[in-house]
């Protein structure tokens, strides 16, 4: 075969967002985390390219965005692409609510026959649980995307060179080979992409797939239920190459740290960099309702400077837990496993599922009010039990019969996409607001605040969270898991099916909007400011 004369060779990675219910990219000027799949990716063309894996003469030219934070305007992409010989544009990490998203990026690509792959959790998961692609899929196979299902690290050399001569397959399935990335290459991003977000944190995963069943998860049919590592080595070189970046804070987002079998030793490791070298390093994890019994577990996050923690609390009805596989939770631990986080002083946050079978609105709220007075817990966040697309529960749903939202851009876990069977949707929905305004409530604020102030909390960084948990839900209708600071719009980057506002109504309402929605967000801080202040001198005087 002859090799075609190019030098340069663009490699465009895009981390897309997905549409509000205007159908506007929520984005922002500062988002929350960086992404991991982006990182991830990034990583592996990094060494792509210093392996020269498409050759000497062939220079890789490689760019990573993340949409939350950055606006992608396509004709800036494809005029970019006229600077190179060839261009390779790749969607990763894309989930089900990003894929109409991903969808209208990769369109206008298509039509300049701009090489384009959409990989992530949507992909992997429908490929991992159907043989027929879904609608949505299908709409991408007409286009002529190449779909990249499973895990990247083995196998972008023969993506890279399929791209390059232009053989590039309709799709690349892997699910049935996860790899080994026990020593892979190290994910990272360049510190300006970070510097877009807030509290320059960075992520990595130290571990992946899970051993559980919860039938509403993604993961286990996503990463596998056998659990795979990477190396304590492969941690340290991550976590100093951030340092040297400026970047001092990471989440790692295994699913469940606690039951990564190297945790000791990543957790000792980091405390020595910390006590021994003196270096500034401050972490959020995730784990299950369990993990305080590991011992040293609670106290060793502590001093590796672990400063939040999630808990996938779901629930506290015991069969609601049973029904979703979700053994692992027991009810009765709860309050002694938030009291050993608190006693550490570290922030707890926890996910809640509102929607399982036999639920009324009248038995969530009672359950909310249960949390409130008897679990000292910090922050808590609500999600309707959605049916997603790579779940046992979607695939049950889908082989039943039963009706769901046709639109993947609601599937973000803070939209009722199916019927359920004690609540109509409007009960639902109802119920869903109740519960995040009773929980984050002025008087609940106090409560939160005066458990804090005896526990050694960090006052400063627990109100700011309580601040942007509770403003997203209320002031931006959006949910925390996708906030940041100050809401960006552009007019034109609109969802493809919807009109172009009139630029007499768009920008002053934007414009008008965000000053207001400022106000808001300010007098809400000043207010929960107001409470500690109050809870502070009462415990002085007391």
């Amino acid at each position: 075969m002859k090799v075609k004369e190019k030098l340069k060779f663009s490699i465009i990675l895009i981390k897309p967002s997905h549409y509000d219910d205007d159908g506007y990219v929520i984005q922002w000027l500062r988002s929350s985390v960086p992404s991991n799949s982006l990182a991830c990716l990034y990583g592996l063309m990094l060494d792509c390219a210093k392996h020269k894996v498409l050759g000497d003469h062939v220079e890789l030219n490689i760019h990573a965005f993340d949409e939350t934070n950055t606006h992608i305007d396509t004709k800036k992409i494809i005029s970019l692409t006229e600077n190179f010989d060839d261009c390779l544009v790749l969607l990763v990490g894309v989930q089900s609510n990003q894929f109409p998203r991903a969808l209208d990026i990769a369109k206008p690509l298509r039509q300049k026959n701009i090489k384009t792959i959409i990989g992530g959790f949507h992909v992997s998961g429908t490929m991992a649980l159907f043989k027929e692609p879904d609608a949505y899929m299908q709409k991408a196979l007409d286009l002529g995307i190449t779909f990249f299902s499973g895990e990247a690290e083995g196998r972008l050399p023969q993506m890279l060179t399929d791209a390059f001569f232009d053989g590039l397959q309709p799709v690349y399935n892997f699910m049935s080979n996860l790899p080994n990335f026990e020593n892979t290459p190290t994910p990272i991003l360049p510190s300006e992409r970070v510097r877009l977000t807030m509290g320059l944190t960075t992520s990595f995963d130290a571990g992946r797939g899970c051993p559980f069943t919860c039938s509403f998860c993604t993961i286990i049919n996503v990463q596998g239920r056998q659990s795979r590592y990477r190396s304590t080595e492969a941690i340290e070189e991550i976590i100093r190459v951030n340092l040297a970046q400026g970047l001092t804070s990471f989440f790692i987002t295994d699913d469940n740290f606690a039951r990564n079998k190297n945790w000791e030793n990543i957790l000792d490791l980091i405390i020595n960099m910390r006590e021994v070298e003196g270096l500034k390093i401050t972490l959020m994890i995730q784990v299950d309702t369990l993990s305080y019994k590991l011992k040293n577990f609670v106290e060793k996050s502590k001093r590796a400077g672990l400063k939040r923690v999630f808990i996938g609390l779901e629930s506290i009805n015991s069969d609601s837990l049973l029904g979703t596989s979700k053994r692992q939770n027991k009810v009765s631990d709860y309050k002694n496993m938030f009291m050993a986080w608190k006693q550490a002083g570290i922030i707890t946050y926890c996910g809640y599922i509102i929607g399982f079978p036999n639920e009324t609105p009248e038995s969530v709220l009672r359950d909310i009010e249960t949390i409130k007075q008897e679990f000292p817990l910090d922050l808590l966040e609500f999600f309707y039990l959605t049916p997603l697309p790579g779940s046992m529960d979607h695939k049950g749903l889908l082989e039943a019969g039963v009706a769901m939202d046709e639109d993947l851009n609601k599937y973000d876990l803070n939209h009722v996409v199916t019927a359920h069977n004690t609540m109509s949707k409007r009960e639902w929905e109802e119920t869903y607001c109740k519960a995040w305004k009773s929980y984050y409530s002025v008087e609940h604020a106090e409560t939160i605040i005066r458990r804090a102030v005896g526990s050694g909390i960090n006052l400063g960084n627990l109100i700011f969270l309580f601040t942007w948990f509770s403003g997203c839900i209320d002031i931006e209708k959006i949910h925390p898991l996708e906030g940041g600071i100050m809401r960006m719009k552009y007019r034109k980057t609109r969802r493809l099916d919807l009109p172009l506002e009139n630029p007499l109504i768009f920008y002053p309402k934007y414009f008008l909007g965000t000053f207001w929605k400022q106000i808001r967000w300010l007098s809400l801080y000043i207010k929960l400011i107001l409470i500690k202040r109050k809870v502070c001198k009462q415990q002085h005087s007391a």
